[in-house]
């Protein structure tokens, strides 16, 4: 652990010690609520107040439990909030929470430190940015578009692929952004970290972007506090470098977890579902930050995990409701072999409107929802009496939308190792005019396989005119 720099300030001494929180008191009165605190003759642990309960004393939270925090330990208030450093040499660094590198570059000491603890761009500084964050990814670039400045959700149960979508979207992004990447890692694998570290540096993307990591295995308040931690860094450079940061966050219902975590440690009531009371105020503080301004934007993609896949359960609702895209994954999609496992019908986007995309895009997106929709409800016919009994017309939506559902389908570089697939990025032109190509009909006879694992219609149209 790093040297905080404390000078002598309001001391006190711990007075109660239940799992990861502790009772304080203090000779000169209460600290701050978001105060830093070192604990013990080291002053080697750190903690930060998080309620005030009375004239002389604090429950703070933990964020290096250690076998040497017990009663009567010495407690120094620092007087002022957990900080983390900036600047430019964070710039292809692993960090934890405290800015301390977890990666095998040197030490990050003399760097300027800033307040995790921010306040969001007022209203007035806001700006907005239409413009459309082209991912490379037909499904997401087709129906659910990514809003340059805006914010978008990977909405999932386990097993989905909001990961490997998460990841697809740096190898993609990253290597073509004209700005900042950020990653924020709450309740990651130990593993995962490694491997997206590792996979980032042999991409050769990793000089453009910082990550920063909130482990499965830390404490509850560093998960809790790693985004905030994160945003700091994203507003640095939106504000003091004048850049555009894209900000990828995996996984928001980790922070909601560990939310929940620290609100039973300091014994709140719970409230529906067991979800800590403060569930909308927390995720709010953390969403509103990610803006754009004059002088920058932050865009940010985000792994929402579903619990048991029920989209009605608070932890989603509250994030829903924050987000300019939203792309649903579906099991069903994932077990019949549909890689991205996008749903179509359900992904939505706020930008997926006339006036906000092409025309063309705006009337070929809503063509393909409508096809694949009138699919979807022939399928119980389909399933009980075959395609036989159904009208000409009916035969040629399903044959389009079964070419359609394959076209969607897109090999990802991120999985070429396993999947003998090579992986592919798209362009917006060339998802629109193949979609618009199978649409018109033109392409029913050709077999439906040759649709399957493509990128562009290019191999396809080859295979018609032989």
């Amino acid at each position: 652990m790093q040297n905080f720099g404390a000078q002598d300030g309001n001391s006190g001494s711990i007075i109660g010690i239940e799992g990861s929180v502790i009772d304080v008191y203090f000779s000169s009165g209460a600290p701050r609520i978001n105060s830093m605190l070192l604990v013990g003759k080291d002053q080697d642990i750190v903690a930060e107040v998080a309620a005030v309960t009375g004239a002389d004393t604090a429950r703070a939270l933990v964020l290096t439990p250690s076998e040497k925090l017990m009663l009567g330990a010495s407690v120094l208030d620092t007087g002022g909030p957990i900080s983390i450093p900036i600047g430019e040499a964070l710039l292809g660094r692993a960090l934890n929470i405290f800015g301390e590198p977890i990666d095998d570059g040197g030490s990050l000491n003399g760097l300027e430190r800033r307040s995790i603890h921010g306040e969001p761009p007022s209203l007035s500084e806001r700006s907005i940015d239409s413009g459309m964050f082209v991912t490379g990814i037909k499904a997401i670039d087709l129906l659910s578009p990514v809003e340059r400045g805006g914010k978008a959700g990977l909405f999932g149960g386990a097993g989905v692929g909001k990961t490997v979508l998460i990841t697809e979207l740096i190898h993609n992004t990253v290597s073509g952004y004209d700005g900042v990447s950020l990653f924020c890692g709450i309740g990651e694998r130990c593993r995962e970290a490694e491997e997206l570290y590792r996979t980032m540096r042999e991409a050769d993307v990793l000089g453009r972007a910082v990550l920063i990591f909130g482990q499965m295995n830390e404490a509850p308040a560093v998960r809790f506090r790693v985004g905030h931690a994160a945003l700091t860094i994203a507003e640095y450079f939106r504000d003091d470098c004048h850049q555009n940061v894209l900000l990828l966050i995996d996984n928001i219902y980790r922070f909601v977890q560990a939310g929940g975590e620290v609100s039973g440690l300091l014994g709140r009531t719970p409230s529906r579902v067991g979800y800590q009371p403060t569930l909308g105020t927390e995720l709010a503080e953390l969403e509103e930050r990610i803006s754009s301004t004059g002088k920058g934007s932050i865009t940010s993609i985000q792994a929402v995990y579903v619990p048991a896949d029920d989209f009605t359960d608070p932890a989603a609702t509250h994030t829903f409701g924050h987000l300019s895209a939203s792309i649903v994954l579906s099991r069903k999609r994932a077990s019949e072999g549909f890689y991205p496992a996008i749903d179509p019908l359900k992904s939505t986007s706020k930008l997926l409107a006339p006036g906000s995309v092409t025309d063309a895009h705006y009337k070929i997106a809503s063509d393909v929802r409508q096809v694949l929709a009138e699919y979807s409800e022939l399928k119980d016919i389909i399933a009980m009496l075959g395609t036989e009994e159904l009208s000409e017309e009916d035969r040629a939506t399903v044959e389009k939308a079964r070419r359609l559902e394959r076209f969607l389908t897109q090999p990802f570089f991120s999985t070429e190792k396993f999947s003998d697939h090579p992986g592919v990025f798209v362009s917006l032109d060339d998802t629109l005019s193949g979609c618009a190509d199978i649409l018109t009909g033109a392409l029913n006879g050709v077999p439906e396989n040759e649709f399957y694992m493509i990128g562009a219609l290019g191999e396809t149209r080859s295979a018609v005119i032989q």
